[in-house]
């Protein structure tokens, strides 16, 4: 590392000089890129969701004759005299996870699938109802939600639907992305976990369209990626590049080259901060390790034409 006096006549390193070989390349390529397969998987939901907390049901009873306990009007005069069957109006799921069933009494419904909460109720209204027949039906399943927001979506709390959806899927519901695609990138946030990764490689990779779960968030987050390019070049100055990034010949060609009369070309110099994990692996005698991000200098000689194949595979990063 390159290193200043201090007063006392010693040395101090403040920043990382690291020429760019092939082991250099791989190193980098080691570090691990943010996917939302690996960190979430990608299992399709049941294809019988439960009944959550917070969910509207309603409830429908049938008997077999007049004449019994849901014959009658019941609420608000929904019911006609002598009807058969009663529709017990919709409510929500409570905080105690039950719901509320006349001569029934409250019935436990969270985590049961509607057919399950169906033979509870029959079982609970057996000998005083004639022949009870029941249907439970999830009118708004907001427990089976996910959250979209973000400065590139309508923000929106949208239900799955029963066959499960996938992150393109929830997007094209809330109205679709809003920013370019380009400069987009997909945040999604499952209990503790969050992974972020550009909208381009969700669109591109089926693999990272994933099924989203009840209570995601997903957040598309508008980035416009720059790299700051300043020195004997052809265009000094920011530059922008897509989402799912670029190498150093991109990037090099952007900035329209070297200049031919003020450039050296063996000084080609990249300034970034590198977590301390991969300094050490770049040079296990560094001296800079006491913070978590250590400022490194890549260094490149375009006068050796292995110059051109490193640069191919070297990639840029937002500044």
């Amino acid at each position: 590392g390159a290193e200043v006096a201090t007063a006392d006549g010693g040395t101090l390193a403040r920043y990382e000089i690291i020429d760019v070989t092939p082991s250099v390349i791989e190193a980098l390529r080691g570090r691990p890129l943010d996917s939302l397969l690996a960190s979430f998987g990608d299992h399709r939901p049941s294809t019988e969701p439960v009944i959550g907390i917070g969910d509207m049901v309603s409830v429908s009873v049938w008997e077999a004759g007049s004449g019994g306990l849901f014959s009658g009007p019941l609420v608000a005069d929904r019911f006609s005299a002598g009807s058969k069957s009663a529709l017990i109006p919709e409510q929500p799921v409570g905080r105690d996870g039950a719901i509320s069933v006349p001569y029934a009494g409250r019935i436990k419904v969270a985590g049961r699938r509607p057919q399950d909460v169906q033979g509870l109720i029959e079982n609970e209204l057996a000998g005083k109802a004639i022949q009870p027949q029941v249907l439970v039906s999830v009118t708004r399943p907001i427990s089976q939600a996910v959250t979209v927001t973000g400065e590139g979506a309508a923000g929106a709390r949208l239900p799955l639907s029963g066959h499960g959806d996938r992150i393109l899927d929830v997007i094209a519901s809330a109205g679709g992305n809003r920013s370019p695609v380009s400069e987009t990138f997909v945040r999604l946030s499952r209990g503790p976990v969050t992974a972020t990764v550009p909208l381009t490689t969700v669109v591109s990779n089926p693999k990272e369209n994933i099924y989203l779960r009840p209570n995601d968030v997903l957040t598309l987050v508008r980035d416009p990626q720059t790299f700051l390019a300043v020195g004997a070049l052809g265009q000094a100055t920011e530059l922008p590049f897509q989402a799912d990034g670029i190498t150093l010949a991109q990037a090099l060609a952007k900035a329209r080259g070297l200049s031919d009369f003020a450039a050296d070309p063996a000084g080609t110099f990249i300034f970034r901060f590198e977590p301390a994990s991969v300094v050490r692996r770049l040079n296990p005698a560094t001296k800079l390790t006491g913070t978590p991000l250590v400022p490194v200098v890549y260094r490149i000689n375009m006068r050796d034409p292995n110059s051109l194949f490193t640069t191919q595979a070297f990639r840029m990063r937002n500044r």
